[in-house]
């Protein structure tokens, strides 16, 4: 049997991709698989994945620079078949391991280089300088792992211009987390209410959003799922107009998010258009599908591809609050398009976009 050993220092234990998608997928097929994590808690095992948790550096610096070398002298204890990282910070590490004549898959989440641009702890100029030291520094990594995994197909496109072993793994949602989630109908004197889920950050369009409620002509409301990043950045958000039709619910787990979907008559994914999110998917637009409600989305050809492409929602320019409010209004005025448009994001989901087509592309990584 293969032991398979995947890598985070960043991650939580029961990420969402690395654990519950990759993790139990591959013990449910079979394999030996093993998770090392540097999130200071116990070791376990859980749904047949053996988990190692290593010690947690609180401090960013402290992280990058300790937390690897503690994650690879795990890692190498385990002598496993095959490693697979998860985070950029875990390069170094794959580079030992192959001189330790291992196989090692890199799973890269996200356009790193285009990332590092958007850091807001660093100066712009100094983030220009990393980013092309980063970007240098990763092909060159690449070129000696055995194989690379992208969560989106521009990467993909480029990178396979090199490298033999290039794949792409979407990060898809679970049939089985949204199949019990039914569209609610408002009750009578309910105010009909919008969603953002995930991180709240400035460049994932808070203002746009909050902005927007100040301009739709109907009573609706906006429900925050999430928490602020960094903290400070409420102070600012809430001392915009449309805060007074925004309730903030902070952040919840999976039960609290389907009741948030189930109870929302679309979902909003109007992020900025920086160089990494123009090229990825977010995965918060296939959950919002999966529950079955429309999707107003930032009008990125990507986006627009799997949004008009299906009939499921609306595009906008992100940065204009004023298209996010004509978009939240037609859903509100046009409740039965809105509901076929839910309808046929749900179908997409079963047919085209859903983690169970992913996973056979991941099985066959290891089959090969």
């Amino acid at each position: 049997m293969l032991k398979i050993c995947h890598l985070t220092s960043a991650h939580p234990r029961y990420d969402i991709r690395i654990f519950i998608k990759m993790c139990r997928s591959l013990a449910s097929a079979g394999y030996d698989i093993s998770l090392v994590v540097a999130d200071g808690l116990p070791d376990e095992t859980k749904d047949g994945v053996k988990i190692y948790g290593d010690e947690k550096e609180k401090n960013r610096l402290l992280r990058i620079w300790k937390s690897p070398r503690n994650v690879y002298k795990k890692a190498l204890s385990l002598n496993a078949d095959i490693y697979h990282l998860h985070d950029p910070e875990l390069l170094p590490v794959g580079i030992k391991l192959k001189k330790k004549g291992k196989k090692v898959i890199f799973d890269s989440h996200e356009d790193y280089p285009s990332q590092i641009l958007h850091k807001p702890y660093m100066n712009k100029y100094l983030l220009k300088i990393v980013s092309k030291i980063y970007s240098i520094y990763e092909k060159k990594t690449f070129k000696k792992f055995d194989c690379i995994i992208f969560t989106a197909p521009f990467s993909t496109n480029n990178v396979s211009q090199w490298h033999p072993a290039v794949v792409d793994v979407y990060n898809y949602p679970q049939l089985e987390e949204f199949s019990n989630i039914e569209r609610k109908s408002p009750k009578q004197g309910d105010i009909p209410s919008v969603c953002y889920a995930g991180g709240i950050t400035e460049i994932r369009g808070i203002k746009e959003m909050v902005k927007a409620m100040q301009y739709c002509t109907n009573n609706v409301q906006l429900k925050l799922a999430g928490s602020f990043a960094p903290p400070s950045l409420r102070d600012e958000v809430i001392k915009i107009k449309g805060w007074k039709k925004t309730k903030e619910l902070g952040f919840l787990d999976r039960k609290g998010i389907e009741e948030v979907l189930s109870t929302s008559i679309a979902g909003l994914v109007v992020l900025w258009p920086t160089p990494n999110d123009i090229n990825s998917y977010p995965i918060k637009m296939f959950e919002y599908m999966a529950a079955g409600i429309p999707v107003i989305a930032s009008n990125f050809p990507l986006y627009k591809e799997i949004i008009e492409g299906n009939n499921c929602g609306i595009c906008v320019d992100p940065l204009k609050p004023q298209e996010i409010a004509a978009a939240i209004d037609f859903i509100v005025y046009n409740s039965e398009q809105a509901f076929e448009m839910g309808k046929n994001g749900k179908k997409a989901i079963v047919k085209k976009y859903n983690w169970n087509i992913e996973k056979v592309k991941l099985l066959n990584i290891y089959n090969g």
